[in-house]
């Protein structure tokens, strides 16, 4: 994992397309602002983790039910 400091205004570029700037710091929360194509999938990891476990989930309790 590559690991970067960055200040209030200071930005981080990602390829050719992807920019995220850092729009704000209070307390623990950062704020953080990305310019990206539209094609580009932006989505928060936790959601991410989530839905594949209510999927998972989901696959076990058909498996589940096949087994019956």
């Amino acid at each position: 994992m590559l690991i970067l400091t960055r200040r209030l205004g200071e930005a981080i570029t990602i390829g050719k397309d992807v920019k995220l700037t850092v729009l704000s710091i209070k307390g623990n929360q950062v704020r953080i602002g990305v310019d990206a194509p539209k094609e580009v999938s932006i989505q928060r990891s936790e959601l991410i983790e989530k839905k594949d476990s209510d999927e998972y989930s989901d696959k076990a309790e058909v498996q589940k039910s096949a087994d019956k």
